[in-house]
């Protein structure tokens, strides 16, 4: 049985902890602290799952030495990026883009003792992390009921976290006016929470996924799924936000910059990523517009990189242009459903802004 195999029978059982006894209350604590958490300390929870994982499969594994580089280890790393984060991925339970080991605090090269030098940020959920794993190490914790509690838990954090958007009750009464004016407020609001940056992400994934199956520009066509938000290009290995590729090539790309002004440097890292990934048109989009100082340079760089590589750069207004492309699709409903999907479900959208788009929705898309 391979790691994800484990990782999947656990998660079954996890649905109830009746059969769960043997934790004492002090690491209880621990494990539900690290599992209320779990969403603001992703690289934290996988690398645990990990652990965790590992010490059932290999018990005799002393899971503290989480690299090879350190006498007796084993690499933790590898073991994520292989089988627990793409699982908890279709568990839909809180991971990192590839790997929790990817966070910087996590990846120093010491064993994860109690004196652990690595520098997480909020100490109190380092203290949990760390005793979670000196229990089953040196304490001779379960680590079977370690994770079956801590999953458990994390799944009840999960649903709490999912806000089921209302349906449309009068469709036909849409218009583009009325679902313009619901995303320029769900954009817009002032949040407490943040995450906000990815609401126009979603919006326009939502519109790619049917301008692919109407539009003739894009016959053939296959939309990438979307990666982490907060995870940046170098590292997801991508181009921008969203891609469309076309006979197995990059077609075109999106990027959003929400909330800043589109300057040379903006357009000069685009060119860096079209001469990397080979697009035949890049869009910037941001609700700033250009720079006024740059407006010309900008302009000017446009038709040069025209000229020179043959992609065409398309910069705009985020609301303009998701205005376009809404006379461009067949159907308002169908839209407002994709988006009202994806706000509910994606795990970086907080649970503030999942409610104001269930309160939009019933105030302005409802009425």
């Amino acid at each position: 049985m391979d790691h994800k195999q484990k990782l999947l029978e656990i998660y079954k059982s996890s649905s109830s902890i009746k059969n769960i006894t043997s934790i004492l209350p002090k690491y209880a604590d621990f494990i539900d602290l690290i599992a209320t958490n779990s969403y603001k300390q992703k690289g934290v929870f996988s690398v645990l799952v990990t652990l965790l994982v590992h010490k059932i499969l290999y018990p005799a594994q002393d899971i503290r030495c989480h690299q090879t580089q350190i006498k007796g280890g084993f690499s933790g790393r590898t073991i994520d990026t292989q089988y627990i984060t793409p699982t908890l991925k279709q568990l839909k339970l809180p991971s990192m883009a590839e790997s929790g080991w990817l966070t910087r605090s996590l990846e120093q090269p010491y064993p994860y003792t109690l004196t652990y030098e690595g520098k997480i940020r909020d100490t109190v959920i380092k203290e949990a992390f760390l005793n979670v794993v000196d229990y089953v190490q040196t304490k001779k914790g379960n680590s079977s009921d370690v994770l079956q509690l801590l999953l458990h838990l994390v799944t009840q954090v999960a649903l709490s976290n999912k806000v089921v958007i209302n349906p449309l009750t009068n469709p036909e009464k849409l218009t583009i006016l009325k679902v313009m004016n619901a995303l320029d407020q769900h954009f817009h609001f002032i949040y407490h929470q943040t995450g906000a940056a990815k609401l126009p992400v979603l919006a326009f994934y939502s519109l790619y996924m049917l301008l692919i199956k109407e539009l003739q520009r894009y016959d053939g066509c296959l939309l990438k799924p979307l990666a982490n938000h907060t995870t940046c290009d170098t590292t997801s290995g991508s181009s921008g936000d969203i891609e469309v590729f076309k006979d197995g090539q990059l077609y075109e790309t999106v990027e959003i910059k929400q909330d800043r002004i589109i300057d040379s440097n903006v357009v000069r890292i685009a060119y860096e990523k079209i001469v990397k990934y080979d697009p035949s048109r890049y869009y910037i989009l941001s609700d700033k517009g250009v720079l006024p100082t740059e407006k010309d340079y900008i302009a000017e760089y446009v038709v040069d990189v025209k000229e020179e590589h043959g992609c065409q750069i398309i910069i705009n207004g985020v609301l303009p242009t998701i205005k376009y492309y809404l006379r461009l699709i067949t159907s308002m409903e169908d839209f407002v459903k994709i988006y009202s999907d994806l706000v509910s479900v994606d795990q970086e959208i907080k649970l503030d802004h999942k409610k104001k788009w269930q309160e939009i929705v019933d105030t302005i898309l409802n009425v």
